[in-house]
């Protein structure tokens, strides 16, 4: 059955999830069913091909590509060092002598008779896929990839830029409307995710940056900022690959809005505790929500995970996000079944909303 009504971003003490971790090209898994990793740890590997550089042996040597071979001191496989003597003549005046030496460390991957060419392959670059949170290894795809499990604490962002990455939560405000400003960041939080209020400024993440943290958590900022920051407009697409020097999640949205109440006190509450956080947003079909990832520890007590929502009901908490009352929090306290004719004069289910001085909307 639908639902009229849906859950928004989830913001939970407690709940199990599972993160598929797959390699882009087949690769080896180095972990097995059972196992306990760590969020930094590597769990699949992979060889991403080196670069290939053609060297015209026989127009260097002066020869025909059929000549060329008998000028070669190294064979198809062989492997060569930087500036090692791949070819040479022998003249008999040695002024006249020529040696082609190797302009990378690699493998000689093919010689050819017909074009005179020898291309050179570089050293194979090793792909490794890390865990990205502390849990428990669940399954395995062989030669793709593992799913992790983890008992946690979950939040998820509206929006965010950056990939993933970890550290353990610092709380840098003492309320959700306060800003994160340049003056609350110090050397001591280099490797941290930071934890603001109601909003984050240009100069504000030009400092982070200096400083080194993992991950900045904030309620808003300004759509000119983030611009800056990139040095260009974000579209449509999925975020997470952008290299800003650290990881950006938004849990509200875009302008100065304070961090909704629960979200605050969640993350205050596991301050100095690891989190593992992602940017990676997509908005469109198949979307993705920027997480703050905090494993449960060792020895805490287990419950059962959280269930899955069916929708909205009376008492939650909602943000509106259309002006004229942007960005003003209230709960539920209606939600009748009938149609209702709005402006547009189109009829469509919509729900009542009381705000914290008793108004409602």
């Amino acid at each position: 059955m639908a639902h009229s009504y849906t859950p928004g971003l989830t913001v939970t003490e407690q709940t199990v999830i599972h993160r598929r971790r797959m390699l882009p090209l087949p690769g080896k898994v180095v972990v097995a069913v059972g196992d306990r990793v760590r969020s930094d740890q590597v769990v699949a590997k992979a060889e991403l091909p080196g670069k290939v550089f053609p060297i015209n042996l026989a127009n260097q040597l002066s020869v025909t590509p059929g000549e060329m071979k008998g000028y070669l001191t190294k064979r198809e496989g062989d492997a060569v060092a930087k500036d090692e003597i791949l070819a040479e003549n022998n003249p008999l005046i040695k002024w006249f002598k020529t040696e082609i030496r190797s302009p990378v460390s690699g493998t000689i991957e093919s010689i050819s008779s017909v074009t005179g060419q020898v291309l050179l392959r570089e050293p194979p670059r090793v792909l490794e896929l890390l865990a990205y949170v502390d849990g428990t290894i669940t399954d395995t795809i062989p030669q793709q990839g593992v799913v992790v499990e983890t008992t946690c604490s979950l939040v998820q962002g509206i929006f965010g830029i950056g990939g993933e990455t970890s550290g353990d939560i610092v709380v840098a405000v003492q309320a959700p409307d306060d800003p994160l400003t340049a003056n609350h960041l110090t050397s001591a939080m280099k490797g941290k995710v930071v934890v603001g209020g109601s909003f984050l400024s240009a100069e504000t993440m030009k400092q982070a940056k200096a400083v080194g943290v993992a991950g900045l958590v904030v309620g808003g900022i300004h759509d000119e900022d983030l611009r800056a920051l990139l040095g260009y407009d974000l579209g449509v697409a999925i975020t997470g690959t952008e290299q800003v020097g650290f990881t950006l999640i938004l849990t509200e949205g875009f302008g100065t809005i304070p961090m909704a109440a629960k979200t605050f006190t969640l993350l205050s509450s596991h301050a100095g505790q690891k989190a593992s956080i992602s940017g990676a947003t997509q908005i469109r079909a198949g979307v993705i929500r920027p997480e703050i990832i905090i494993p449960q520890r060792d020895g805490q007590p287990k419950t059962a995970g959280q269930s899955q929502r069916e929708g909205i009901r009376l008492g939650d908490p909602v943000r509106i996000i259309r002006d004229p009352m942007f960005g003003r929090i209230g709960e539920v306290s209606a939600l009748p079944s009938e149609l209702t004719k709005i402006p547009t004069e189109s009829e469509v289910r919509v729900l009542e909303v009381k705000f914290a001085d008793g108004k409602t909307a």
